[in-house]
């Protein structure tokens, strides 16, 4: 497929897109963004050096005032230009997000595009309902009220397994609420970012008030977290890397927010609906090539259906057709690349040492053994102690073991580190509920997995981060939050002085 857009011309200016211009990185250091479907570079660029990172920190900083003393209704209507951009570009931006992550082209055109421009909407809304407690008097002799306020400059990280979605997620929030913004894109992800800060621009949202830097972790990343003028670090990735933006934020007591790894629980009762919850399992397990920090990957099934289930979801992963990402029919792409293919490889070939690999379990040949596919694994037999049960593998593998009573299904799917999302699968109301009370996680899907939407939020618990995206509680990251106080009494001498000096 080749829907027209070069995308060596569309960026031949480089990859750093600051002050509303395309300009090329400092660092000295090149590299490379390949196609994981066939091995072949698609785009080739300079990354950041720090000082690209400074010179968006400062185009930032030049832009905030008069973005953050623009109406709401201002920022709201760039914002529904920006999103009308957004879907005149929709095919362009679902290409290149294939082209880039190897996604089916069904999956970009079906998800990654539309929830974007959706959430672009949403936040263009949002923009004009900032929330705060009503003025009132509290204490009889003041009057007291609530303003929410930009906060200034934000430095935020995002991942590559959904590069524009991320990006929109860490830019639409600040910037609704008055806010500009550095994003640093994982660097082997970069290309839908930089369209997407294009398409801002294009809608008229001033020069500045969205910068992207694309360079190293640990030279741009670093830099960008620990800049004396960035006030707010949003970063979603693994939760070892987390932990290292942790450090260096708090160190300049930066406000953060944290969007880390999962290893989501996918609990069946014995009175579900088997042929929903294997078809959920197996669409939930598969997502993106099962790069998704919300994937379904602990499958706990009440021993009743626990054979019923194994079976099922074998026979169906065994019909998802994997190929070439730009065939419509194609289901299941391939992973981010021969690295990331052999990390997941690297779990299952482990876990047969104690484990059954009931389907899938190796790289395909023929025409994809260039690319850096893997088949749809299902795993049995393994000890909750395992490392294939409980480390995040972000890959199309699935584990599944069986629990006898509902207190030790609930157990078993809160004994992670993680707490990102959850789904509970069950025809009883009162065990559903149960579920979504006693499991720690962000998110508790009840007889589905993965939907999300832009009035919901997404983060999580425990070692899966802190901090919301989408909906209007991701406001509660991106503005300062200041008490007002009159006094009404116009008199001098107030009762509360005597408590310092003189008598009543």
């Amino acid at each position: 497929m080749d829907n027209g857009i070069q995308v060596r011309d569309r960026f031949a200016d480089g990859a750093q897109f600051i002050g509303g211009k395309l300009r090329s990185g400092t660092s000295g250091r090149h590299h490379e963004v390949v196609n994981p479907a066939t091995g072949e570079t698609v785009y080739a660029y300079e990354l950041a050096g720090t000082a690209d990172v400074d010179a968006a920190v400062a185009a930032a900083r030049e832009a905030f005032p008069g973005w953050s003393g623009a109406t709401p209704a201002e920022r709201a209507e760039a914002m529904h230009r920006f999103a009308a951009v957004l879907a005149g570009q929709a095919d362009d931006f679902a290409y290149v997000e294939s082209l880039q992550c190897g996604k089916p082209i069904k999956l970009s055109t079906e998800f990654d595009v539309p929830g974007t421009v959706d959430n672009t909407s949403f936040f263009a809304g949002a923009a004009r309902h900032l929330e705060g407690k009503s003025a009132a008097e509290y204490d009889g002799d003041h009057t007291s009220y609530v303003r929410r306020e930009a906060i200034g400059v934000v430095g935020s990280i995002a991942p590559w397994n959904y590069p524009l979605q991320m990006a929109a997620w860490k830019i639409l929030p600040a910037i609704a609420a008055g806010n500009t913004i550095v994003l640093k894109p994982a660097e082997i992800t970069p290309l839908t970012s930089l369209m997407f800060a294009q398409a801002a621009t294009e809608a008229g949202i001033p020069d500045g008030v969205i910068n992207i830097v694309t360079g190293a972790g640990k030279d741009a990343g670093e830099h960008l977290v620990g800049h004396p003028d960035v006030v707010m670090t949003s970063f979603t990735g693994s939760t070892a890397v987390g932990k290292r933006v942790a450090e260096i934020a708090t160190s300049t007591v930066k406000r953060l927010h944290l969007e880390l790894g999962g290893k989501a629980p996918f609990v069946v009762f014995d009175d579900a609906d088997l042929e929903a919850a294997v078809n959920g399992a197996v669409a939930g397990a598969l997502i993106n090539t099962g790069q998704d920090c919300t994937a379904a990957t602990r499958a706990y099934v009440q021993r009743p259906l626990y054979d019923a289930f194994v079976q099922g979801v074998a026979e169906l992963m065994e019909t998802v057709r994997l190929g070439d990402p730009f065939d419509p029919s194609t289901d299941l792409g391939p992973l981010i690349s021969h690295a990331q293919r052999d990390r997941v490889a690297g779990f299952v070939e482990r876990a047969r040492a104690y484990a059954t690999v009931v389907t899938g379990g190796e790289a395909p040949g023929g025409e994809l053994a260039a690319g850096a596919y893997y088949r749809p694994t299902l795993v049995a037999g393994a000890a909750q102690d395992s490392e294939i049960v409980q480390s995040e593998i972000f890959g199309p593998v699935l584990v599944v073991l069986p629990f006898d009573t509902d207190d030790e299904g609930i157990r078993l799917a809160n004994d992670t580190p993680y707490g990102l999302a959850a789904s509970a699968w069950s025809r009883d109301l009162y065990r559903a509920n149960r579920a979504t009370r006693e499991i720690k996680a962000g998110c508790v899907w009840v007889n589905d997995h993965i939907p999300i939407i832009s009035e919901m939020p997404h983060g999580g618990y425990k070692a899966s981060g802190f901090g919301k995206d989408m909906s209007s509680y991701s406001f509660e990251e991106y503005t300062q939050v200041k008490h007002v106080m009159y006094d009404n009494t116009a008199v001098a001498r107030k009762d509360w002085h005597r408590t310092i000096f003189g008598d009543r």
